[in-house]
C-alpha cells in the first residue's frame, strides 16, 4: 500500500474503502511511520497544529444498572469505585470554570446511569444555561440513552454536544453488554443530532474485538456523520469481567488512531481513555492522527496533569487549540 497516495485520495475527496482501512491496521511495523505520516496530513490538512483540550466531570458515579463488561461503574462490578448522586448545578458551574481556567475548549459532564432522571436533567440544565452566561466554553453532556424530548431539552438549555459511545461493531457489542441494545445506542445519536446537538461517538479499541469489529465502528461513525470520535483504549478495570484483558501495544494504538483518521478525516478525532498507559512513551505520536485529548484523568481513574499534557503539546510541536464560536 502507498500510504501518501491513500492520504491524496482522501484529500481529494475520496472516501477510505473497508479493504484500505483494513490495510492500515495490518500495515507492518516497518511501514508504521509512513502511515503515521500520511494521517498526519490529513490531520493538518483540517486542523492544523491545534488540540483541542477537553476536561471530564464525574457528575453522578457508581449507580449504573447497565451490564458494560469494561465499566467499573457498571452492575456487578466490584472495583472499588467512588459511588456518589447527582452532583449540584453549583458544584458543575464550579467545575467549569477549572475547565475554562485550563484553557479548555469543552467541558464534559458524565453521569454513570442508563439515562438521566427528570431531576438530573433539571439540575444539567440549569447549570449549562448558568455557565453558558458566565463563560465561553463548550459543553458536552454523556447522560446514557435519551429520547427525543430529551435531546430537545437537552438543545434549548445550550447543551452543544451529547455523547454516547456506539464502543464497537454492532457485532461484536453483544459480548459487551446485553442489557440495552446497539440500536439503542444509535438512537440516542439521532435524537441528539435531530436536536441540533452535536454527536460525539468512538468507541473502545482492546476489548477482545477484532480489526474488522474496529474498522466497522469506523464506518458506522462515517454513515452517522457525527462530529466528534473519542477513540478509548482499554485500561482493564480489576472487578471487571474484561479486568483481566492484556493491553494493547501503542503501536497497535496509534495504528487505531490512523485508522479513524482515514475513515472520518475531517472529524475531530480524540485520543482518549487509556491514553497515557497504553501509549506509554509513544504518546507524542498520538498528536500526529488526533486533534484533541482530555487532560487531568477520566472518569474513574487518573491521567497526565495539565501541566504535563501542555509539556507534551508544546515538544512535539503542537499547540492548545483556542475556542471557536459561531
Amino acid at each position: 500500500m502507498n500510504w501518501n497516495s491513500l492520504a491524496d485520495k482522501v484529500l481529494a475527496g475520496g472516501e477510505v474503502t473497508r479493504e484500505e482501512a483494513t490495510a492500515v491496521l495490518h500495515a507492518p511495523e516497518n511501514e508504521f511511520l509512513a502511515v503515521l505520516h500520511a494521517a498526519f496530513r490529513l490531520r493538518e490538512r483540517f486542523w492544523g497544529r491545534g488540540v483541542n483540550i477537553h476536561i471530564l466531570e464525574n457528575a453522578k458515579s457508581g449507580l449504573c444498572k447497565e451490564n458494560c463488561k469494561f465499566c467499573s461503574q457498571a452492575m456487578g462490578a466490584y472495583s472499588g469505585v467512588d459511588r456518589y448522586g447527582m452532583m449540584s448545578a453549583d458544584e458543575l458551574v464550579e467545575g467549569a470554570r477549572n475547565a475554562h481556567s485550563k484553557n479548555a475548549v469543552k467541558y464534559c459532564i458524565v453521569t454513570a446511569t442508563r439515562g438521566p432522571s427528570p431531576k438530573d436533567m433539571e439540575i444539567i440544565c440549569e447549570a449549562t444555561r448558568r455557565i453558558k452566561s458566565e463563560m465561553d466554553i463548550h459543553i458536552c453532556t454523556s447522560l446514557g440513552l435519551l429520547n427525543a424530548d430529551q435531546a430537545k431539552q437537552l438543545a434549548d438549555a445550550g447543551v452543544d454536544r451529547f455523547n454516547h459511545n456506539l464502543e464497537t461493531s454492532r457485532e461484536f457489542y453483544p459480548e459487551i453488554c446485553n442489557t440495552h441494545t446497539y440500536d439503542d445506542r444509535v438512537d440516542t445519536i439521532r435524537h441528539a443530532k435531530n436536536a441540533g446537538m452535536e454527536a460525539c461517538c468512538g468507541g473502545i479499541m482492546g476489548m477482545g474485538e477484532t480489526d474488522e469489529d474496529r474498522v466497522q465502528l469506523a464506518l458506522e461513525l462515517r454513515e452517522l456523520e457525527v462530529e466528534s470520535i473519542p477513540v478509548n483504549f482499554l485500561d482493564p478495570r480489576p472487578g471487571t469481567p474484561l479486568g483481566e484483558v492484556t493491553r494493547l501495544t501503542p503501536v497497535e494504538c496509534l495504528k487505531a488512531l490512523c485508522m479513524f483518521r482515514f475513515v472520518n478525516p475531517m472529524r475531530d478525532i480524540r485520543a482518549a481513555g487509556g491514553r497515557e498507559v497504553c501509549l506509554k512513551h509513544l504518546q507524542p505520536f498520538a498528536l500526529y492522527a488526533a486533534n484533541s485529548i482530555f487532560t487531568e484523568g477520566y472518569l474513574t481513574t487518573g491521567g497526565q496533569s495539565e501541566s504535563e499534557d501542555m509539556q507534551m503539546i508544546e515538544e512535539a510541536g503542537f499547540h492548545v487549540a483556542e475556542l471557536v464560536t459561531a
